[in-house]
């Protein structure tokens, strides 16, 4: 209801009514019992409070309902077709027969019609151990938080083991969710996950997408000596907009510190990171994101677009195109890494970089192998 209308229409049977002789015995009752009819006659009605008009003066309109904004559309290169296909519908049935989570699904991936629907022998999936809820809330990420998650599964490393030793893949991602309740933060069950796995499928080419479990080495020794070929830690967003998209917990040069751990735990061990575009970054500042990344001794460098997963996460800052991303495909290539992949809907661990990523793998094996065959290091080999 219009106070205004209300006020209005009040303010005019006042008046009218103001001009009513007070009630008194003595005089004429019949004239002053005509003259209250009148003026109730004449005062507002029930359409002056509904906002209708009537006798109690000029009502206001009702506001006109606002309209909402048409929503933006994607650009044509980040549309993608609705996920279908044996493949992919079996591996979604596995997946939930063995009560495994994905972070395909989790994170509403756009490539997971792309990766799990392939053909034989190339369809990936990347699996997310250590539950599907996370301690923390990154303003990206639209996997579950809470402060206390359910309980490790005990039996999780033979599940998932089994579940992976039965696709025909070669290639296979391993990420967790931040366990920031446990005292080691998880990276005891998270090594003893990869262990299964390569004793159901040692020829399996193993990757992992590690949390930083607080920046402590010993916690990442657990799972970079557990027999991965790529050890892989994001480092999302440049370092001016780390505390603004990451959460409190996740810094940025604690994430290169991991990175530059990890590399050098394990000879053979590949390490790779991913940003985001799109959040605010500035091109100085994605530069220097890559420099950093390389001086950490980062080898695979991966840049794709931020899409905002709800409107409860944070907003796009812009739209890159196509040709941008290959800008700085080109540009990470010259600056010395040994592989970039950059593109629109190009994420951590899509699969258009996998199979670089095995053949690389493989070939760094062999190259400490043969080095250990001369008693060398594989730095000394190559030198």
């Amino acid at each position: 209801m219009s106070g205004f209308v209300l006020m209005r229409s009040t303010r005019a049977f006042g008046a009218r009514l103001s001009a009513v002789r007070p009630f008194s015995t003595e005089g004429a009752p019949a004239a002053r019992a005509v003259s209250l009819t009148s003026a109730l006659r004449d005062g507002p009605g029930l359409d002056s409070f509904l906002g209708g008009g009537g006798g109690g003066g000029d009502a206001a309109e009702p506001p006109a309902r606002r309209a909402k904004p048409p929503r933006e559309r994607l650009p044509e290169w980040l549309r993608v077709e609705r996920p279908a296909g044996e493949n992919y519908t079996r591996i979604k049935k596995q997946m939930r027969t063995l009560k495994l989570a994905t972070v395909c699904e989790e994170a509403r991936c756009p490539n997971i019609g792309e990766c799990w629907g392939g053909k034989e022998g190339t369809a990936t999936a990347t699996i997310m151990v250590m539950g599907d809820t996370c301690t923390r809330g990154c303003r990206f990420c639209n996997v579950k938080t809470s402060k206390t998650p359910p309980a490790l599964d005990p039996d999780e490393p033979r599940k998932t083991a089994e579940a992976i030793a039965s696709w025909e893949i070669d290639y296979v991602v391993i990420t967790s969710v931040d366990r920031d309740d446990l005292p080691d933060h998880g990276s005891t069950h998270l090594g003893e996950v990869i262990r299964a796995v390569k004793t159901h499928k040692p020829k399996l080419m193993l990757e992992c997408l590690s949390p930083d479990f607080g920046g402590d080495l010993d916690r990442v020794a657990r799972v970079a000596t557990a027999g991965l070929n790529v050890f892989a830690h994001n480092l999302e967003t440049c370092e001016r907009l780390t505390p603004s998209v990451r959460d409190r917990r996740a810094g940025y040069r604690q994430s290169l510190a991991v990175l530059e751990g990890a590399r050098k735990m394990e000879e053979a061990l590949v390490t790779k990171t991913s940003v985001m575009l799109g959040c605010g970054e500035t091109e100085a500042e994605i530069r220097q994101t890559m420099r950093d990344a390389l001086g950490a001794g980062v080898e695979i460098f991966t840049l794709g677009q931020y899409l905002q997963p709800s409107k409860k996460h944070m907003s796009v800052g812009r739209m890159l195109t196509p040709e941008e991303f290959e800008n700085w495909r080109v540009e990470g290539m010259a600056m010395g890494f040994k592989f970039v992949a950059s593109g629109p809907l190009v994420r951590s661990s899509y699969k258009a970089g996998e199979a670089f990523l095995e053949a690389f793998a493989k070939e760094r094996t062999a190259e400490v192998a043969a080095a250990k065959a001369l008693g060398m290091s594989r730095a000394q080999a190559a030198a």
